[in-house]
C-alpha cells in the first residue's frame, strides 16, 4: 500500500483534506464509477482546523484512502508506469504549499494596501479637523487672528527684553488691557486687513492708553490712540463742546490708521521709523536720522540719538507685546477669550438724542453708554452729528424699535426760561449747561442781544447732571474731588493766569497742578475757572511771585519797551511768560515804544 493507514487527528485530518479533495476530483480517470464519485462528494467534509474529527467522518476518509489504495493496486498489476504512481503522490504537499504560500502573499499585500489606504484616511481626516479648528479660530479668536496677521520683523535686543520683563512683572495690567480692549480689538483688526497694514498696529493703543478710550495726557493727547488736538484737526476729527472725535472709537481709529499708514509711506516703509514718528512726530525723527547721516552713523531707529527718552522706548514697548503675544504659551500668558465679531452695532439717528433718554430706551446704564460712546462730551450727542450712537448687538434692536415712537421733539429735555435784567446769552448757557451757539440756533438769534422779559427755548438734560457721570464736566468734577496728601484749596483763575504762574502762586508742580484738575500743563485756562490744589503748607491765595524765590533770586526790573518790541520778543529775552507780563502789567494786544514795563526776573534763569 502506498498510504499507511493510521488514525488521523484534527491536525492531520485538516492536513489531508485538501489531498483527499483533489483525489475526489480525480475520481473519474481512477475508474470509479460516478456513484462512488458522488457518494464521495457528498459525504466527505474536511474538518475545520481546531475542531476534532468525528467517528463518521474518520470512516469516510479511510474508506476513501482504501479504495484509493487499490486502484493504484491494479493499475500497478497491469503495468502502469512509475507516471501513475507518481499521479497518486503529486498533489499531496507542493503544488498546495504553492498555491497557500501565494494566497497568503496577495492577503498579506491587500492588508498592506488597506492598512496604508486607511492610514492616509486617517491622516486626511486629521488634517482636515486641524483646518477646520484654524479656521474656526481664525473666525472666532482675534488673537489668533493678530497673530496671523503680523508683518513686521521681530527684534531681539536688551531694549525690547527690557519692556518685555516689565510686562512679565505686570500681568495684571496686561489682563486689564486685554479685558478692555475686548469689545473694540476685532473692529481694529477688520480696518487693519482692509488696508492690509500689520496686525501689530492693534497693539498700539496698549503702548498709547491701555486701551482706555478716556485716556488724556500731559501733553494734550486724548483717547485711546492718544491723538493731540492739533493732528487731530489735520486728520479731520471734530473736537468742539459737545464731542470730540479724538475719542470716538471708530473716527478715531480711522484717523490714527490712515496716520500711522501716511508715515510709513513717508519713511519708505520703515515702521519702526514710522512708529517713532507717531510718538514724536515726523519732522523730529527725520531730524534725528539727518543728524546721524551727517556723522556717517546707521540712521534705522534703533542708532538714533536725538529723540526723547519716552521715544526710545516706545518702539520697544510696541516690539515686545509682539513677543508677548505672538508666543503667549512660552510666557504663560492667560489670553482672555476675545471674539472676532465686534460686540456693537452702529445706530443712526436723525438728530440730537438725550444720552439718558437712549440709556433707557436701549435697556442699559448710562455709563455703559459712555463706554461705547466716549466722544461725547456732554448729557446728549452733539447738535452738529455725528448723528449715531453705538449699542451692545442685544440691545440695538429693542432702541431702534424705541426711538421710533419718540418723536425728534421730544428726544431732549426744553426749558422755557424766561430773560431776567442783566442776564446775557452766556450766563444763561452756563446755568443749563448747554452753549450760546445751541441757545441761538434754536430761538433764531442772529446777535448776541437778548431783552429782559422775553422767554427762550434752552435744551437741558432730563435727569440729574450727576447722573451722566462720564461727562466731561462729571470726569473732571470726580478727579478734582479725589483725596489728595496736603491742603485742598480752591483757586479761581484770573486774567492772565496759567497753569505755570499758579502753581509758583503756590509753589507746587505744574504738573501735579494740571493732573488734580484733570488737565494739561499747556492747556488754556479761561477766566472764573475753578482749580484745585492741594498745597503741604498753610499758602495765601495772594501769594506775591517774590515769595516763591529766594530773596537774593528775583530781581525788579522796570524796562522800557523800544522801537520793535514785542511781548514775546521780551519774555524770550528774560526768560519768562508772556502771561507773567501781562498779570504784572495792564498791557492790551500792542505795546508802544517808551512804555515802561514792570518785570520780575529771576536773575539765576539769565545765564542759561
Amino acid at each position: 500500500m502506498f498510504i499507511e493507514q493510521k488514525p488521523l487527528n484534527g491536525d492531520r485530518i485538516m492536513l489531508f483534506a485538501p489531498i483527499i479533495a483533489l483525489l475526489l476530483a480525480g475520481c473519474v480517470s481512477f475508474g470509479f464509477d460516478n456513484s462512488h464519485k458522488n457518494t464521495a462528494a457528498n459525504t466527505v467534509n474536511p474538518p475545520v482546523a481546531g475542531i476534532e474529527a468525528t467517528d463518521f467522518e474518520t470512516s469516510q476518509i479511510e474508506a476513501i484512502t482504501t479504495l484509493a489504495n487499490q486502484k493504484a493496486r491494479a493499475n500497478r498489476d497491469a503495468g502502469a508506469s512509475s507516471t501513475a504512481y507518481s499521479t497518486i503522490r503529486k498533489p499531496e504537499y507542493r503544488p498546495l504549499a504553492l498555491e497557500i504560500e501565494t494566497q497568503v502573499e496577495q492577503a498579506e499585500l491587500a492588508m498592506a494596501q488597506q492598512a496604508a489606504e486607511s492610514r492616509l484616511r486617517a491622516e486626511s481626516e486629521a488634517a482636515a479637523i486641524e483646518a477646520a479648528l484654524l479656521e474656526t479660530r481664525r473666525k472666532n479668536d482675534a488673537w489668533y487672528r493678530l497673530e496671523q496677521g503680523m508683518q513686521l520683523t521681530p527684534v531681539d535686543n536688551a531694549r525690547v527684553k527690557a519692556q518685555l520683563k516689565w510686562y512679565l512683572d505686570h500681568p495684571g495690567y496686561l489682563q486689564r488691557v486685554m479685558e478692555r480692549a475686548r469689545p473694540i480689538l476685532p473692529f481694529v483688526l477688520d480696518e487693519l486687513e482692509k488696508r492690509n497694514l500689520p496686525s501689530e498696529l492693534a497693539l498700539l493703543p496698549i503702548v498709547e492708553s491701555a486701551y482706555q478710550a478716556f485716556a488724556y495726557s500731559h501733553g494734550r493727547a486724548s483717547g485711546m490712540w492718544q491723538i493731540i488736538p492739533s493732528t487731530g484737526r489735520f486728520l479731520g476729527l471734530k473736537q468742539n463742546w459737545w464731542y470730540d472725535g479724538r475719542r470716538d472709537i471708530i473716527e478715531s481709529t480711522h484717523a490714527a490708521i490712515t496716520y500711522l499708514d501716511s508715515l510709513a509711506q513717508q519713511f519708505d516703509g520703515d515702521w519702526e521709523l514710522a512708529l517713532a514718528a507717531y510718538n514724536a512726530g515726523p519732522g523730529k525723527i527725520r531730524n534725528a536720522v539727518r543728524y546721524n547721516k551727517k556723522r556717517k552713523r546707521k540712521t534705522d531707529f534703533w542708532h538714533l540719538t536725538k529723540i526723547r527718552n519716552e521715544t526710545r522706548a516706545y518702539v520697544p514697548k510696541l516690539f515686545a507685546l509682539k513677543e508677548l503675544f505672538t508666543h503667549p504659551e512660552k510666557y504663560q500668558l492667560d489670553l482672555i477669550p476675545v471674539g472676532n465679531q465686534v460686540s456693537y452695532e452702529v445706530v443712526e439717528l436723525d438728530g440730537q438724542i438725550d444720552l439718558a433718554l437712549a440709556a433707557d430706551l436701549a435697556g442699559i446704564t448710562v455709563n455703559q453708554l459712555y463706554q461705547l460712546n466716549p466722544a461725547f462730551n456732554r448729557w446728549a450727542t452733539a447738535p452738529g452729528g455725528p448723528h449715531r450712537l453705538l449699542l451692545p448687538r442685544d440691545k440695538a434692536e429693542q432702541f431702534k424699535l424705541g426711538v421710533a415712537k419718540v418723536p425728534p421733539s421730544k428726544r431732549i429735555n426744553w426749558v422755557r426760561h424766561k430773560i431776567k435784567n442783566g442776564e446775557t446769552l452766556s450766563h444763561i448757557s452756563k446755568k443749563y449747561r448747554t452753549t450760546v451757539g445751541l441757545i441761538k440756533k434754536v430761538n433764531n438769534i442772529r446777535g448776541n442781544q437778548i431783552r429782559a422779559g422775553k422767554h427762550l427755548m434752552v435744551p437741558t438734560a432730563t435727569k440729574s447732571l450727576n447722573t451722566y457721570a462720564l461727562s466731561e464736566n462729571s470726569r473732571k468734577a470726580a478727579i478734582q474731588n479725589t483725596n489728595r496728601s496736603g491742603q485742598k484749596r480752591i483757586h479761581i483763575v484770573r486774567r492772565g493766569q496759567s497753569l505755570w504762574s499758579i502753581s509758583r502762586d503756590y509753589n507746587v508742580n505744574t504738573r501735579s497742578l494740571a493732573k488734580w484738575n484733570g488737565i494739561a500743563p499747556i492747556d488754556t485756562l479761561s477766566v472764573g475757572q475753578k482749580l484745585v490744589v492741594w498745597t503741604q503748607a498753610n499758602v495765601s491765595q495772594t501769594v506775591s511771585i517774590n515769595q516763591t524765590r529766594p530773596s537774593n533770586a528775583l530781581h525788579t526790573l522796570r524796562y522800557t519797551v523800544r522801537k520793535g518790541d514785542s511781548l514775546y520778543l521780551i519774555a524770550n529775552r528774560f526768560n519768562i511768560r508772556v502771561a507773567d507780563i501781562k498779570r504784572w502789567n495792564r498791557v492790551g494786544k500792542y505795546l508802544h515804544p517808551g512804555q515802561k514795563l514792570k518785570l520780575y526776573v529771576d536773575i539765576t534763569s539769565q545765564s542759561s
